[in-house]
C-alpha cells in the first residue's frame, strides 16, 4: 500500500460458496466478486471528498467458509491487521454480502471495526454474536431471498442486541439474493449506512430509532421495511448516527 495512511476504512467482502477450496475465479470470472462492485463504487462516491477513507475489497485465499476452517474469517481478519499496522487505530465499516456478510460478522470483534453493514447474509442459527458487543450491525434482506433466509437475519441482529450490539434488519420487497431486482435500492442503502456509520453523514432516522432500542427489545421491533424508509431513494428524513 501507498501514499497516506486513510483515516477510515470501508473493507468490502463478497460472497461465496459453503465449500470450495481452491482460488476465487480470476477477474469477471468471480461472480460474487462482480456483484459487489457497484456496491463498492456506490460507497466511494459517498466518502468521497470526506477525510482520507479506503473503500477496500478483501482478497479471498479459497472461494468457501468451509466448515470450521472459517477461511473468509481469516482473510477479513489480516486484512484488518495489515490496516492496522499501516494506519493505526482507524474506524472501520465492514460491508460484506452472503458469505462475506457472515465473515464480516465473525470479525467484526476486532479493534479497528465500529459497524457491520449485512447484504442478504448467510447467518446459521448457531453463529456466535458476543463478538458484535459495542458495534452497530446493519442488516438488509430480501423478502424474497431463497439463498438466505430474512428471518435468520431477524434472529441475528436480535440475538446480537442481547449481546450489546446495536443492530436494525430493513427487510426490502421484490428483490432476490443476488441483488439484481431492485438493485439502485440496494446501492443507495449501502451507500447511505455505511457513511452514516462512520459517523461522516446521516442514517435514515428509522434506522437510528431501531439501533437505540434496548437489548431487550422484540425481533420484530428492530426490523423496518423499505417502505419505512422516506429517505431509500431521495428525500426524507435522517439524522446522525451516535457516535462512540
Amino acid at each position: 500500500m501507498t501514499g497516506r495512511p486513510p483515516s477510515a476504512a470501508v473493507l468490502v467482502l463478497h460472497g461465496g460458496y459453503e465449500t470450495g477450496l481452491a482460488a476465487p475465479a480470476p477477474g469477471p470470472l468471480n461472480l460474487p466478486g462482480l456483484r459487489m462492485l457497484p456496491v463498492a463504487r456506490a460507497v466511494s462516491r459517498a466518502v468521497r471528498g470526506e477525510a482520507k477513507v479506503r473503500v477496500q475489497r478483501v482478497r479471498y485465499t479459497h472461494r468457501g467458509w468451509n466448515g470450521p476452517r472459517e477461511d473468509p474469517l481469516h482473510d477479513a481478519l489480516r486484512v484488518l491487521d495489515e490496516l492496522r499496522h499501516e494506519a493505526g487505530d482507524i474506524p472501520v465499516v465492514l460491508l460484506g454480502h452472503s458469505m462475506g456478510a457472515r465473515a464480516a460478522l465473525h470479525a467484526a470483534g476486532h479493534p479497528l471495526v465500529r459497524a457491520v453493514v449485512g447484504l442478504a447474509p448467510w447467518c446459521p442459527p448457531g453463529d456466535p454474536v458476543t463478538q458484535l458487543s459495542g458495534r452497530e450491525v446493519v442488516l438488509l434482506h430480501s423478502t424474497r431471498d431463497r439463498v438466505t433466509s430474512p428471518l435468520a437475519s431477524q434472529s441475528l441482529t436480535s440475538r446480537a442486541r442481547r449481546a450489546g450490539a446495536r443492530t436494525c434488519l430493513v427487510t426490502i420487497p421484490g428483490s432476490d439474493h443476488a441483488m439484481i431486482r431492485r438493485a439502485g435500492v440496494w446501492h443507495h442503502l449501502a451507500a447511505t449506512l455505511v457513511r452514516g456509520l462512520l459517523g461522516q453523514g446521516p442514517v435514515p432516522d428509522r434506522v437510528a430509532t431501531a439501533l437505540d432500542l434496548p437489548a431487550d427489545a422484540r425481533a420484530a421491533d428492530g426490523t423496518i421495511a423499505l417502505a419505512g424508509l422516506p429517505a431509500v431513494p431521495g428525500g426524507g428524513t435522517e439524522r446522525r448516527s451516535r457516535q462512540r
